[in-house]
């Protein structure tokens, strides 16, 4: 898939204030629904619903196979709108039938602790030997 079908597929169609609609790519090529498109698409509409916050929890369920031919419908519930952390629900439905549900946590970004340790000193990755000058060596040893 090229970047111009990529971005096309991933544009949703606003139906109403919490519902959306969203087609798949090269219907013809495929028997299902590529899972991560439907990902994308149904975090895209959660994010639609939301304003200043970034997702920092995501809970995915398949249900059914997706239909390529037919457009996809988001209907996405507003479970919480809190001070720190918003949560939304998304159902993508075809058919009549849900074939995937979305979970979804958002949260203010927030200046926090840092728990990383600074990495170690090392060599550049273009002066450590590749594994195929290396593993001759070996089989001698």
């Amino acid at each position: 898939m090229d970047t111009q079908t990529l971005v096309e597929t991933l544009q949703l169609e606003r139906l109403e204030v919490n519902l959306f609609r969203g087609t798949s790519a090269d219907e013809d090529a495929r028997e299902r629904i590529y899972g991560g498109q439907v990902i994308a698409q149904s975090l895209l509409a959660a994010y639609e619903t939301v304003e200043d916050r970034v997702c920092h929890s995501l809970h995915c369920y398949f249900i059914r196979p997706g239909d390529p031919s037919v457009p996809i419908v988001f209907d996405v519930d507003r479970s919480r709108d809190g001070g720190s952390f918003t949560t939304r629900r998304v159902v993508a439905i075809q058919h009549g039938q849900q074939i995937f549900n979305l979970a979804a946590s958002f949260q203010v970004t927030e200046q926090g602790f840092e728990h990383q340790t600074d990495m170690p000193e090392a060599p550049g990755w273009d002066t450590v030997e590749d594994d195929i000058e290396v593993q001759p060596r070996r089989l001698k040893d």
